[in-house]
Parts: structure tokens; sequence; C-alpha cells
């Protein structure tokens, strides 16, 4: 919630603030969002390794769960009182270094203690607690649009606090033996796993990378979209992209659970997936066509539908053809630059795509969502290729 809510809605407010011209408004952004997703590009693979060889005396997730969320609590503070381009962009570096930093011990400890036949499940509660984040990030949102303090710092706090009571709740066994020491080679090899030698892990991250980056094409800048399409206020604009996101989120919950436990009771992964990246590429495709809130709400079920079967077994997916189960952590955070690398590409990709329109106060959104659907789609065929799973 607390990093999403940036992404989706309260930077976009925030650079509101600073210029009323539509196309610098995008393009600062998209400038801001994709610095910040370098950030999460390296801290991803890096951190993650890192916890992996932590032999703290309170386990190897929890110290780096603490300090990341801090981090990233007061970066998101920090945000809401910048003045300038430079001053946000450095702020959502921060705060995605230190979201990162928890985030990659975060997930390893699903690979660390669930049982396989549980992945599907507990996959769809993390992606249906994702989206409720966003809905309440959102929710915020409509609520602190002229407060940038509030918007920024209140769900900063709901973020770190709920992460750090799970550092304290978490079952994080002590490594009891040191690893050797990190020699730069093994360092550089965080950012790295051979999709060659694990040609399923390669499918699967190619797969994810691909619908992250036709997802957030879209969600980086859907109050852009919305105000200019709709032809309404910011302000009008987030109260708008909140019940879109409510829909979607309503979509979500039935359609993650339902086919999560379909596939934990058959062993399916590859067609759930592969229908749901091809459902949202359709999903994306229909953005074009819309030209009322009525419509907006329409595509945003069946955009939440189709991102709900997904995150329900893709994660479950992942799980099952990581290479090393001893570097967990490290694995998984070289998936998760799939998902932090298209927050890094979209903005600028989607900035210069709607820049290519022809007349400044219409961005070409057609080009945009074009080029997004078509992603998503070869992601859909992407994940066809794996073997290990059915």
């Amino acid at each position: 919630m607390a990093l999403l809510g940036p992404v989706m809605v309260s930077m976009a407010l925030k650079v509101s603030t600073l210029t009323d011209d539509p196309t610098q408004r995008t393009s600062m952004v998209g400038a801001v969002l994709g610095v910040g997703a370098i950030a999460a590009v390296i801290g991803d693979a890096l951190f993650g390794r890192l916890s992996d060889r932590t032999t703290s005396r309170f386990g190897r997730r929890r110290p780096w769960l603490i300090g990341g969320s801090l981090v990233m609590g007061l970066a998101l503070i920090g945000i809401s009182q910048a003045t300038s381009t430079p001053m946000l962009a450095i702020g959502w570096f921060v705060a995605q270094l230190g979201a990162n930093a928890a985030f990659s011990p975060d997930i390893a400890t699903l690979a660390d203690q669930l049982p396989e036949q549980q992945y599907a499940k507990v996959s769809a509660t993390v992606g249906v607690m994702q989206s409720v984040g966003v809905l309440v990030a959102t929710w915020f949102a409509s609520l602190f649009a002229s407060n940038m303090l509030l918007l920024f710092a209140v769900p900063a706090v709901v973020g770190v606090v709920g992460l750090c009571l799970y550092a304290v709740i978490l079952p994080d066994p002590v490594l009891t033996h040191r690893p050797p020491r990190l020699s730069l080679k093994e360092l550089l090899g965080s950012f790295w796993v051979n999709p060659l030698r694990h040609r399923d892990f390669g499918f699967a991250w190619w797969s994810r990378f691909l619908l992250m980056l036709s997802s957030f094409m879209f969600t980086s800048l859907r109050l852009p979209f919305v105000t200019d399409r709709l032809h309404i206020t910011a302000a009008d604009g987030a109260g708008v992209v909140f019940l879109g996101v409510l829909t979607y989120t309503v979509a979500l919950v039935p359609a993650s659970y339902l086919v999560g436990w379909f596939s934990d009771r058959t062993g399916r992964r590859k067609l759930p997936v592969a229908v749901a990246t091809a459902l949202f590429a359709l999903g994306t495709y229909l953005l074009l066509h819309v030209d009322s809130i009525g419509q907006f709400y329409m595509v945003e079920a069946l955009l939440g539908i189709s991102y709900g079967i997904y995150m329900s077994v893709d994660m479950a997916l992942v799980l099952q053809v990581l290479p090393n189960p001893e570097d967990n952590a490290k694995d998984l955070g070289v998936f998760n630059m799939a998902n932090a690398m298209p927050q890094s590409l979209a903005p600028f990709l989607g900035a210069a795509l709607l820049a290519t329109s022809v007349t400044a106060s219409e961005p070409n959104y057609a080009l945009l969502l074009g080029a997004a659907a078509t992603a998503a789609l070869v992601g859909a065929i992407a994940v066809l290729p794996i073997r290990k799973v059915k």
C-alpha cells in the first residue's frame, strides 16, 4: 500500500502541484517513477542475496524487514515535502531502495516455509492483499488529495507498522553456519540466473516482465488517463480511480481464490497463467474504447479478474521453478527484477508514446494502450514452453 499508492495515484497528484501542463506532468511522473524503479532493480537481487547470508541472532529475514520498512517510511514522508522534480526523484529512489530491502526477504519467507501444495492458495492471498493495499492507498488519495503530507505519510505509517508486526511474529530461523566470504563475482551474480541452464525460470521471468510492463504502462499513468480521457479535474479523477480500483479488487478476490484452489487441487499452473495474461491484454485493449466512467469501471472489472487469476497461480509456478533452495531470496530477488524493471521502463516508454500525439492537449493513449496490450499477449505466449510444471 505504501509503495504502490504513489505509483498508482499519489505521485501524479504530487506532480500536479508542481505543474499544470498535461504533457509536462506525464513526463515528470514517468521520470520520477523511472528513477525509483532503478533502485528497485538494484535492491531486489542485492538485498535478497544479503538476506540469504545474514547470520544475525534475530534471523535472516527479520532485520531486513524492519530496517527496509523504516527507510521506506521516512523517504515517503520526505517526498511529501519535495518542491522540485529532482527532490521527488531522490526521495522515490530512497523509498524504493528501502522497500526492496524488505520486499525480497518478505517474498522469500513463502519459499522458506510453505509446502508446495499450498503455493497457489497463499499466492492468491498475497495477490489479494496487494490489491487491497492499492485500494486503500487510492482511498487515502481521494481523502487527502489536497494534503501532501497526509497523502504520503498515512500509507507509509500503516505500511511500516504492518511490516514490523509481521517481522516480530515471523518464525525466522537463525543461520547456524557462517557462509564463505562473498566474492565480487558472487556479488555480481546476485543479479543473474542463467536462463539457458534454468530455462523454465527464464520463461517465467519473461512472462512476468511483459505482464508487468503492460500493467505499469497504464497504471503509472492511470490518473492522467482518466482526467484527460473523461475531461475531469485531478481531484475528481482521484475519486474515479478509487472506485475503479474498488471495482478491480471486488472482481479480483473471488477469481483469485477460486482459481488458486483449482490450481492447487489439479496441479495445473501454465494454463491459468496464460489465459489470465491473454485476458489482461484484452482488457488493456478495451481501454482504447472507454469514453465514460461506467465503461472505465467495466474494463477495470475485467482487468481485476485477469490479474487475480494471474497472481494466484504465477507465483506458485515461480516457486516450483526456483533453481536452488539455498538461494531462495537471491533467486526471487532476480525474479522480482521482472516486477521492478517494468516500473523503470514503463513510465519512460509510456511518456514517450504519449508524446507522439500531434496535439499537446491530447496525448497518444491509443499507441500507449496498443503497445501495452501487445506486451501482455506476448507474455501469455512466453509461459507455454515451461516444462517443469503442468
